[in-house]
């Protein structure tokens, strides 16, 4: 980052008490910034305080009389190498959504011809309100970025998803987006860990998987320069830094939060999905003493199959195959039912300890037949694919 420009637009949110620390690290890591404060921003945080740790002076109005002499927000807008919006609030990606232009900060975000990172933050209810919803999945077809939110207890006293990413979270994303390689300016989902089918509010059925091959693909893809999608569900291993993290738990949440991440340019369905659901299941748990439950199934979504044949189908997209036995013979067998262009396949078996272990052993099945690959740590199957991927897209 050393010698970029950092345009910092602060919003209105309490999360603003973390934009100082925000700004600590973007500097230290050799990037300069240049806050503009919103006027609900400054009710939260200072111009003072800004101004100093960003060693500039900070940018609130759109009507100072000697920058806009020489048309400063113009300015602004285009000496920048990213913009940053933290927090972003409802409002401001409301704005961004509909191209208002009628404060400083959405004036820089409509003149701006350079990329845009938001840290989305604001109440639980705000962040699950259908207008939110449709102003994110405009600004996501737009090409902005995003990093968070998190989940966790909220000022206001509620609980759920809507907190701003950590400074560390934003400064990894901000990496991201200024990095310079093959990848830079392509869009990849990467799909990873289980799904839970729920039979009661206590138990379910799942695959046994991780999630750390998965989440070393989506590393491995972002160290690339790609905007990762991250649709995760309920793993063992954390979700990898710098990536746009959605977490589900069904298949049939899965199968949506993909369709909401489209359009892009490859897809990784790395996921473990449960192939099956049940369809009477309890909403209060049930009792051991109780009769044996006969439990009714039925197919989960075909997720890999679904988006192979979209209208918004990847240019690539890349399945995955456990196996444990005739690996490459069911592997291939696969790749011409689900019509997607690469299978990852590998051998599960318990003797192997891939499943859940560090380690894995894949055979690249592609049109041009099936290419063995050495057992290697899972972050090293995971560089070696991305770079097959840039080679394909980039």
């Amino acid at each position: 980052m050393q010698g970029k420009r950092i345009l910092l637009i602060v919003g209105g949110g309490i999360s603003a008490y973390k934009i100082p620390q925000l700004i600590r690290l973007i500097r230290g890591a050799g990037a300069a910034v240049t806050p503009v404060l919103t006027a609900s921003g400054a009710q939260f945080t200072t111009p003072m305080t800004l101004s100093v740790l960003a060693g500039e002076p900070v940018h609130d109005t759109l009507w100072d009389r000697n920058a806009e002499a020489e048309i400063g927000h113009i300015q602004l807008s285009r000496q920048a190498d990213l913009v940053v919006v933290a927090p972003a609030t409802a409002d401001l990606m409301a704005k961004m959504a509909q191209g208002a232009a009628n404060d400083l900060a959405s004036t820089l975000l409509m003149a701006t011809d350079k990329r845009v990172l938001i840290a989305p933050a604001m109440n639980v209810r705000m962040w699950d309100h259908p207008a939110t919803r449709r102003n994110l999945a405009t600004l996501r077809g737009d090409g902005i970025l995003t990093v968070g939110p998190g989940s966790g207890d909220m000022a206001c006293g509620e609980f759920g998803p809507g907190r701003m990413a950590e400074p560390d979270a934003i400064l990894a994303a901000i990496r991201t987006a200024l990095a310079e390689g093959p990848l830079k300016g392509r869009h990849v989902i990467v799909t990873s860990g289980p799904t839970h089918e729920p039979i009661d509010p206590v138990r379910y059925i799942a695959n046994r998987s991780s999630g750390a091959q998965g989440a070393a693909v989506a590393a491995a893809l972002r160290d690339l320069g790609a905007r990762v999608s991250f649709v995760t569900g309920p793993a063992a291993v954390p979700a990898p830094q710098g990536v746009e993290v959605i977490a589900v738990e069904t298949a049939q949440e899965m199968r949506d939060a993909v369709e909401a991440a489209l359009p892009a340019d490859a897809a990784v369905m790395a996921a473990a999905v449960a192939d099956w659901r049940i369809l009477n299941g309890s909403d209060q748990k049930i009792k051991k003493g109780d009769s044996l439950p006969s439990l009714q199934m039925a197919e989960n979504p075909d997720i890999l199959a679904w988006i192979s044949r979209a209208a918004q189908r990847p240019r690539l997209v890349v399945g995955f195959a456990a196996e444990t036995q005739d690996v490459v013979a069911h592997a291939t067998a696969k790749r011409a039912r689900k019509g997607c262009d690469w299978i990852v396949a590998n051998d599960v078996s318990p003797a192997t300890g891939i499943m859940g272990g560090t380690e894995n052993a894949v055979t690249l099945i592609t049109e041009a037949g099936d290419e063995e690959w050495p057992r290697m740590a899972k972050g090293d199957v995971a560089a070696r694919l991305a770079a097959r991927i840039a080679e394909q897209i980039g």
